[in-house]
């Protein structure tokens, strides 16, 4: 396997998070394209550091949002959009190095959000009232 450091990726997901999930801290997400997954379906993948070596390290929790490039690379524009979405979406309000299972992160879901993205995107946005 060969990872690589996709700026371009980083730079769509932080406007997707800055859009949709305000809760996601950029900082201490990174995006990476991937070279050489044996993985057959597999197109992304969300990874974090586990809570008791962020305890042990003295971290707080980091993602790492990998693409697989042979996959996600002949990916429609629209569906390059909805793995991000996706992979964004596994990450929880808490920010704390869990994740949020399919049962949220699901096709029906994924739909809305990459909507709500397409509605906002190129408007000025404005976070709601609450």
């Amino acid at each position: 396997m060969k990872y690589e450091y996709a700026p371009d990726l980083q730079e769509t997901a932080e406007e997707i998070s800055k859009l949709l999930f305000p809760h996601v801290i950029m900082e201490r997400v990174k995006c990476f394209r991937s070279y050489g997954s044996a993985g057959r379906n597999t197109v992304a993948r969300c990874h974090t550091v586990g809570k008791l070596i962020q305890k042990a390290l003295g971290i707080k929790a980091h993602y790492v949002l990998e693409f697989i490039s042979e996959k996600f690379d002949r990916q429609t524009e629209g569906e390059k959009i909805k793995v991000i979405i996706h992979e964004l979406m596994h990450i929880p309000k808490t920010f704390g190095g869990g994740f949020k299972h399919h049962d949220y992160v699901c096709d029906k879901n994924i739909n809305l959000f990459y909507k709500k993205y397409e509605n906002t995107k190129g408007k000025k946005f404005e976070a709601p009232w609450f």
